[in-house]
């Protein structure tokens, strides 16, 4: 079969041949840890890969905001840190300052608008996240069940040899072994990376909560300005992005 044969040549030795000689029942199981552990793999990479830009672009845009003197300048170059969640929770808050049409300030709306944004950054974030947490509780049982199957069918074959020697079982659990190796092999990368992508979102969530509050009070120093920031905040923007 076209799996078993895959995981000998990846594995190689004796390990690959007992991958090669195990039943129909194990190689299907091998075959769903695989595609298992091939999704959360995908998963693996592409969430820490964007973890890592919204972080290096929210410290950026933090800078940035911090370096204004109005919320109007931040706003003229927000999109330029789109990949940080910081960002769409600024643009929510400022689409409701908009909204208000210069008049008295209404502090309340924009809270509730950058809770609103803060809520839908962290389901952005925390999509797929699931399946790796499907796959570090699914995959150690479905290997598991391999090796049950596979040790029934060895004690089988025993009983119908009728040599009850341990040189004639312990081939058959040794294959059997092979799907609960194959399940840890999936599980583990998957609960890691769950544990520090997890632990990564809340930081980004206490981090947007904290930038809430102070984009609160930038709201409350400010009043309505003219539409196009400022030429020093530009060359200070400059800095920060280099």
């Amino acid at each position: 079969m076209l799996i078993a044969q895959f995981i000998a040549a990846a594995v190689g030795g004796e390990v690959g041949n007992l991958v090669q000689q195990t039943g129909l029942v194990a190689k299907i199981v091998l075959l769903i840890l695989l595609a298992f552990s091939i999704f959360s793999w995908a998963i693996i990479l592409a969430k820490w890969s964007a973890l890592k830009r919204a972080r290096a672009q929210s410290g950026r845009f933090v800078r940035a905001f911090r370096k204004a003197t109005r919320v109007q300048d931040v706003a003229a170059v927000a999109e330029q840190f789109k990949p940080s969640p910081l960002v769409g929770v600024f643009e929510n808050a400022y689409d409701e300052y908009r909204r208000q049409g210069g008049g008295a300030l209404r502090l309340t709306a924009i809270q509730r608008a950058t809770q609103i944004a803060a809520s839908e950054e962290m389901t952005r974030l925390e999509r797929r996240m699931p399946w790796l947490a499907t796959t570090g509780a699914v995959t150690p049982f479905i290997g598991l069940f391999g090796t049950v199957w596979g040790i029934i069918d060895a004690f089988q074959g025993l009983g119908t040899a009728g040599a009850a020697t341990l040189r004639a079982v312990a081939p058959g659990i040794s294959e059997a072994l092979i799907t609960t190796a194959a399940g840890l092999f999936a599980a583990i990368p998957a609960v890691i990376a769950y544990n520090a992508f997890s632990h990564q979102i809340k930081e980004f969530a206490a981090r947007s909560d904290d930038f809430s509050l102070e984009l609160l009070n930038a709201f409350e120093r400010t009043t309505p300005p003219p539409q196009q920031p400022h030429s020093t905040y530009r060359s200070a923007l400059s800095e920060v992005r280099d």
